[in-house]
């Protein structure tokens, strides 16, 4: 008797975990504005949410710069950028300030005032998105509002839409 409720506990707490796992939300959804980053710009100066929004659209662009699929994707925003030139590039990721300075460099991202590079050094954005793919933008209209999120690699021209720049 003993062994039977002691199954049956075990079997109502494991899936009771199972059950709350799966109806965990991201944060994101919960707080769709804007998150409250933190983030450390390749100058040592401080990123805030109060340093991004002025009346603007804003791409919030998780990458690493040895990921392959996150290259091809700034290549391809970067080729068809007047479709985005309206709208603020956050380009975060948490790996070394030097990598992250030699992909600013290598891909001239000084070029394009309506882009910043940053590095998440407390980590906050993947748990936040509960990123599990990168590249990963998340959009947020002028008000700060998040418009949709995309884990991998968009056309621009998609992104552009999500926007109504075309």
């Amino acid at each position: 008797m003993k062994q039977c409720i002691l199954s049956l506990l075990i079997c109502v707490t494991y899936f009771t975990g199972i059950a709350q796992e799966e109806t965990k939300v991201a944060p994101y959804l919960k707080y769709p504005g804007f998150p409250p980053i933190q983030l450390v710009q390749l100058d040592n100066k401080p990123l805030t949410k109060k340093d991004i929004h002025a009346n603007q659209p804003s791409l919030l662009f998780y990458f690493s710069p040895e990921c392959e699929h996150c290259q091809h994707q700034v290549t391809d925003m970067l080729k068809k950028m007047d479709a985005l030139k309206k709208v603020q590039i956050v380009m975060v990721t948490h790996q070394p300030a030097e990598m992250l300075q030699r992909f600013y460099t290598d891909y001239g991202l000084n070029k394009y005032k309506n882009i910043r590079v940053a590095r998440d050094t407390k980590f906050l954005l993947p748990p936040f998105y509960n990123i599990k793919s990168l590249p990963y933008q998340a959009l947020y209209n002028k008000k700060g509002n998040l418009i949709t999120t995309y884990e991998g690699n968009v056309k621009i021209e998609t992104l552009a839409k999500a926007y109504g720049t075309k």
